[in-house]
């Protein structure tokens, strides 16, 4: 069964006792309402569309995770509308109005997006508080403002029903999310957003678009993608004046097994679009590469840069978690980078909250890094070398 907001049913004419000609007319106007043949197209994103209608906006979502064969349609209707338009639910996952006022994300790659759009102050929940890294963001935690829902898995329905949120943007992993379903059983609209689960780095940023839909701020979400676009094509041709590609190891090893990013991986697009020699650029395939130590070592001993060893911040972690790691060049070089050391005050990691939304800035930390004299004044976002 489908659910929505049940104080929708307050606004929306929905009831048919009375005049039958009344109510075949309402009826009607709803489902002849056209499509409007608009230029609102997205770049580069996949996993979401849009079909604007003349009194409401049709939101689908196609891919809200990995091989997913399951698309949420939902409907979008300006809150001062409301009142006069019938929907037939069955054919939405959702209904929510617009622009929202109370709002629960549940995954720190939603932040961003509020903030640039201005409205971090709709948000009323979070499960995860601490992994919060931004400091505006932080302000409206320990004012209270923003209350704690414990973990993903297991959201506190009570906290939730306390706060009445009109909408809960959610993220899949593999279709199996009862955490979820329990909030759609309390009458609270849930939106799966699938931004991480695009191919590129700007498709992902593109999710900006989103939240636009659901505050009334296309304009502003557009404006906003389009310099981060223009911002990240930039540092790319910068790249390109580079005179050397320098060989690049990434990530490290979990239990028995090292994982990589596959050659067609979003993590391999930064890469190339630095002008590197990442040394599995020509695999393909989805999801990671899971490789032994020795056919690493084997391939990537005199690698000149080593990026994102896992968790570890600092090479004696490193070394502590396995000697092995000290006979690679790049380790002897101290030529080893990570992102893990820039967090927020309460230990929350910067890029796992900003780098999908921000490629541009994880891009131009890939460029100086790789070709410091292409960016000599630049002072790097995320990463940092591991001492």
């Amino acid at each position: 069964m489908k659910h929505f907001n049940i104080s929708i049913c307050i606004g929306l004419l929905i009831s048919l006792i009375g005049c039958k000609e009344e109510a075949k007319g309402t009826l009607e106007t709803f489902f002849n309402s056209k499509e409007i043949k608009t230029n609102y197209k997205l770049k580069h994103a996949k996993g979401f569309t849009v079909k604007p209608y003349e009194n409401y906006k049709k939101l689908i979502i196609s891919d809200p995770w990995p091989e997913s064969n399951k698309t949420y349609t939902y409907a979008l209707i300006d809150r001062e509308d409301a009142a006069s338009i019938t929907l037939n639910r069955n054919e939405f996952d959702a209904i929510v109005l617009t622009p929202v006022e109370k709002i629960v994300v549940t995954s720190t790659t939603h932040i961003p997006a509020l903030e640039a759009l201005g409205v971090e102050k709709s948000l009323v929940g979070f499960p995860g508080t601490d992994y919060i890294s931004s400091k505006k963001t932080r302000v409206l935690i320990n004012a209270e403002n923003i209350r704690e829902l414990g973990k993903n898995e297991g959201i506190n329905t009570e906290v939730l029903l306390d706060l009445q949120p009109e909408v809960v943007i959610a993220f899949g992993v593999d279709g199996n999310n009862k955490s979820m379903n329990t909030v759609q059983t309390l009458g609270i609209p849930v939106i799966y957003n699938g931004d991480w689960v695009e191919k590129t780095p700007l498709a992902k940023a593109e999710w900006i678009k989103f939240f636009g839909l659901l505050f009334n701020e296309e304009k502003k979400a557009d404006s906003i993608f389009n310099q981060i676009e223009a911002d990240y094509q930039e540092a790319q041709i910068l790249a390109t004046n580079a005179k050397n590609r320098p060989t690049v190891l990434f990530g490290a090893m979990h239990k028995d097994v090292w994982y990589l990013p596959q050659g067609t991986s979003p993590e391999a697009q930064f890469l190339e679009d630095a002008n590197v020699n990442y040394l599995w650029s020509d695999t393909k395939g989805k999801g990671s590469l899971a490789l032994s130590f020795e056919s690493v070592f084997e391939k990537a001993k005199n690698a000149d840069l080593w990026l994102s060893p896992s968790y570890y911040t600092s090479l004696e972690a490193l070394k502590k978690a396995n000697t092995h790691y000290t006979k690679f060049d790049a380790y002897k070089n101290e030529h080893v980078f990570s992102f893990t050391n820039t967090t927020g005050e309460t230990g929350g990691v910067l890029y796992y909250e900003l780098g999908i939304a921000r490629p541009d800035l994880v891009l131009k930390d890939m460029i100086k890094i790789c070709h410091p004299e292409l960016m000599v004044d630049y002072e790097t976002t995320f990463f940092e070398k591991l001492r």
